[in-house]
């Protein structure tokens, strides 16, 4: 076991107990690709802060409930994952529209965090992304970006898995007749 791995089952460990400054350690070293794994789903900066927060909070009063402090990263990320869908699908139903397809505007980029992000192709290929219907968006963001597979993508879209095959299958189709497009 790494001492960054040891150190923070330890800052857990002090979480259970409602240590606040361990509680803001776990929040700085996680806060980043929190952020970022919502805003890619909802695609508002603010609604992304607002879920991130939300989460972390979710995170800090049912620390009790995970069993393996192990993986703590990714029972968070998952809890994130879940509220995003959760208000993404709010949205739908409410028929709203992002800002974004109204407003074009000029923004940050806050996808990818690894090196590729300054990978022009990279770039491309995320902005070509937002431009699909948001279900394609979405499940291309699940299935490529996040690294969730099938199952896991039907669960949280709630959909069956032929439909899921579909859609994905779709969906890459889509963001393939566009690159090729925008390659033209």
């Amino acid at each position: 076991m790494t001492s960054t791995n040891q150190n923070i089952e330890q800052l857990l460990l002090l979480c259970q107990s409602g240590n606040q400054r361990a509680q803001l350690e776990i929040y700085n070293r996680y806060h980043k690709a929190m952020y970022n794994t919502a805003i890619r789903i909802v695609k508002d900066s603010f609604k992304a802060e607002d879920i991130m927060q939300e989460s972390f909070l979710t995170a800090f009063t049912k620390i009790n409930t995970l069993d393996d402090t192990q993986l703590f990263g990714a029972w968070l990320k998952r809890i994130v994952i879940n509220n995003s869908i959760g208000y993404y699908h709010k949205t739908i139903k409410q028929n709203e529209v992002p800002l974004e397809s109204v407003i074009y505007k000029v923004e940050d980029d806050d996808g990818i965090v690894e090196p590729d992000q300054n990978n022009e192709k990279v770039k491309q290929i995320l902005n070509v992304m937002k431009t699909l219907k948001p279900n394609y968006n979405l499940s291309l963001t699940l299935y490529l970006i996040e690294g969730y597979d099938y199952e896991e993508i039907c669960e949280i879209m709630n959909i069956s898995y032929a439909n899921c095959r579909t859609l994905i299958s779709r969906a890459k189709e889509s963001l393939r007749k566009k690159l090729v497009l925008k390659a033209s």
